[in-house]
């Protein structure tokens, strides 16, 4: 109950003053309440040009958050992309070695030379699972982007600049180079 009381307010009785006396508060009343509502306007249009300008800073603030919420979310991928090819890089050796010993095999029907080559299979499903493809070589036109010519050839039966030899198989990951083929070109 208590707390009711204080809440209610209690009405502000002013001391009456003499009317016959000559005070300037009594002169002119409407000078004074002119005076306070010029001061409101103006206090209101400060108010709304703060408002305007903490909308403004708002609105910047978000356009900035949002920018770099896309910015992370891209540099979260680039580093993803950049760790996938990084190790992939440092795979292909094996893919090479173990096509290697497939290749230098006397005898085909030996379990370790079909061993081998379920590994190298595998292996290989993997990696084009993960994305990766082997670069076209052999029989197509040389193309600097993707192949690295370590020797030259002249042969008839082979048209300009085609490639008549792989030495080492080159890779792409999402259309990027790991590792460019080393062929050997025709002119």
């Amino acid at each position: 109950m208590s707390k009711k009381k204080d809440e209610i307010k209690q009405p502000v009785t002013e001391p009456v003053k003499d009317p016959s006396s000559n005070t300037h508060e009594n002169a002119e009343p409407s000078t004074k309440v002119e005076a306070e509502v010029i001061d409101f306007d103006a206090v209101y249009s400060e108010k709304e040009k703060q408002c305007l300008e903490l909308q403004d800073r708002l609105l910047r603030t978000m356009a900035e958050y949002d920018n770099f919420r896309k910015r992370t979310l891209k540099e979260k991928a680039s580093m993803y992309d950049d760790g996938v090819r990084d190790t992939l890089e440092r795979l292909l050796p094996v893919a090479d070695n173990l096509e290697r010993a497939l290749g230098t095999a006397a005898d085909q029907e030996d379990t370790l030379y079909k061993g081998l080559e379920m590994t190298y299979r595998q292996f290989v499903e993997i990696l084009q699972s993960l994305g990766v493809e082997a670069l076209p070589s052999v029989g197509s036109v040389f193309d600097p982007n993707i192949h690295n010519a370590v020797s030259h050839i002249d042969k008839e039966d082979a048209g300009e600049n085609e490639i008549v030899a792989e030495f080492q198989k080159g890779y792409k990951y999402r259309d990027k180079v790991l590792r460019p083929a080393m062929v050997q070109v025709a002119n």
